[in-house]
């Protein structure tokens, strides 16, 4: 459990980077405060997406994600132009909290460029996370064989069960190096708070 100092650093950083993001910061900061209470956030990712719509033009959407003692909390915020439906441009805010106990897997994959010339230490260029905690889960199939090639029976079908309730990519090109280290960080942090709150 980090000590009183390093919360309050971490809970300064998350608040820095949400300014940073430009991107309806105090609207966010609002939305994650109240979600927060008096907890703090050991870690955090702040990761921002801009998507090109034909329909609706340019499109932002951040989604924050932050880890306390206990918890989870996932919060998306997206921007809206006014419609025929909504005559004013509007932002939504979505947040969902998990217990860190019903966290069942924390997946990070990392990418690195020229691996032969890895050594410890060098930057990532890419890194995905996933975490699933069992609210959504991806089912891969395909016709199963029993390793004969010339064998026409119907063997069914074989397949993997996964659990892939989050998933978030970053990348040096699109999100800037710091990102990528924050998000394999959170990814460390919240696989070991999650163990913790199972144990």
């Amino acid at each position: 459990m980090p000590d009183n100092t390093t919360a309050d650093s971490a809970q300064s950083e998350l608040w820095a980077d949400v300014d940073r993001s430009g991107y309806y910061p105090e609207l966010m900061a609002d939305s994650l405060r109240g979600t927060l209470g008096t907890e703090l956030a050991l870690a955090h990712v702040v990761h921002q997406e801009t998507t090109l719509d034909d329909a609706m033009g340019i499109r932002r959407h951040v989604t924050v994600l932050a880890t306390t003692p206990t918890r989870l909390i996932v919060c998306h915020t997206d921007e809206h132009p006014a419609s025929e439906l909504t005559p004013y441009p509007h932002a939504t805010t979505t947040t969902e909290v998990v217990p860190l106990s019903r966290i069942a897997s924390v997946a990070l994959t990392t990418m690195v460029a020229n691996p032969a010339d890895y050594h410890p230490g060098a930057s990532y260029r890419e890194a995905t996370l996933v975490v699933g905690w069992g609210a959504i889960s991806h089912l891969d199939l395909e016709p199963a064989t029993c390793g004969d090639e010339t064998c026409e029976a119907d063997h069914g079908y074989s397949g993997t069960l996964t659990a892939d309730d989050l998933s978030l990519r970053v990348s040096q090109d699109g999100d800037g190096a710091p990102v990528v280290t924050q998000a394999i960080r959170f990814a460390t942090i919240l696989s070991e708070a999650a163990a913790r709150a199972r144990a």
